[in-house]
């Protein structure tokens, strides 16, 4: 069996893929562990993926090269995952040193390592926040994305150009994917859907940005676990420069305006009994940081993979309300 590193293993992300791999590969989670959002639900997720044992978790920081460093001479990983990252549009804008620490930091470290020890295929997590204001849609990974709109979007076009350099310098497999908008259960807190939620469980009005008329590329965690599993399957060949490096967008390709997709959740907490009523909507303008929608262009990733994301924002959200009504009720 393969071995693989995940780093971010205690994240939304990083769990349901360690989950969907330690069936056919040893996985090596590394994760801080840090408070961003509430440590039990990262304890969670590890003490799921600690019944396997094809699991290792190591808890340390990318931003301890010495840590990281012990860690490849020991495990030696053939293949890593860099899930690994300080999150979030807005609050990039009032800690803008946490981006730089492990967004920037911390991914060089990766990249120092992975040079070092002669991985396999290094692939790592962008985000669709890289377009920025973009007009063009669908958004196109060769698209021109140098006007990010927040810190956290600038890091992750950073991360993109820090790779490119390491897989034409040091001949490391390189793949960058650009997530959109991921939700589903047992998600982040911090982002929109799991907010309202919140929100409207407690009776409170909720703010919706540049008066409702927004847009976003929804996709649900299976879809994206899916996506990467097949990518992580196949480094990237050289492209005409003779660099082994690729990116990809992962998005569902159907944005869906933002109060359609309140409007589901709600109704969605209604049939499951979990609220008794809609909420009072505050139409609020833009927040710096925001854009106005998100698209995936993803026909490389179809033409590659034989792989377009399949669960409808109805099934998805049935499935995230659902795993939210047992929380409450457990």
């Amino acid at each position: 069996m393969k071995r693989i590193l995940i780093t971010g293993a205690a994240g939304f992300i990083g769990a349901k893929l360690a989950k969907a791999l330690v069936e056919d590969h040893e996985v090596i989670g590394f994760d801080n562990l840090n408070d961003y959002y509430d440590v039990r639900l990262k304890e969670s997720r590890l003490a799921t993926l600690k019944e396997s044992p094809s699991f290792t978790f190591i808890k340390g920081d990318l931003r301890d090269q010495k840590a990281l460093e012990e860690l490849f001479l020991k495990y030696k990983p053939h293949t890593v995952i860099n899930l690994a990252a300080q999150a979030g549009v807005r609050h990039s804008i009032d800690n803008p040193q946490a981006y730089i620490d492990s967004n920037i930091v911390g991914f060089f470290n990766v990249l120092e390592a992975c040079r070092n020890h002669l991985v396999e295929h290094l692939v790592f997590a962008s985000s669709s926040s890289i377009y920025g204001a973009n007009k063009k849609v669908p958004y196109a990974t060769d698209d021109k994305t140098d006007h990010p709109v927040s810190l956290y979007a600038a890091t992750k076009k950073s991360n993109e150009l820090m790779a490119y350099a390491y897989a034409k310098l040091y001949d490391i497999p390189v793949t960058g994917l650009r997530f959109f908008t991921v939700y589903g259960p047992a998600g982040r807190p911090d982002m929109a859907y799991f907010k309202f939620t919140n929100q409207l469980v407690e009776g409170e009005k909720i703010q919706i940005y540049n008066y409702g008329d927004m847009y976003r590329d929804f996709t649900y965690i299976d879809d994206i676990v899916e996506g990467v599993v097949r990518v992580v399957k196949k480094a990237p060949q050289a492209n005409e420069e003779g660099v082994k490096y690729k990116l990809y967008n992962i998005g569902s390709n159907h944005p869906i305006s933002l109060m359609d997709f309140v409007n589901t959740l709600e109704q969605k907490l209604i049939k499951h009994g979990v609220i008794d009523k809609v909420a009072e909507k505050e139409l609020l303008p833009m927040q710096p940081g925001d854009v106005y929608q998100t698209y995936a262009d993803i026909s490389d990733l179809e033409r590659d993979f034989g792989f377009k994301p399949r669960t409808s924002l109805d099934e998805g959200l049935e499935a995230f309300v659902k795993w939210y009504k047992e929380q409450v009720d457990s």
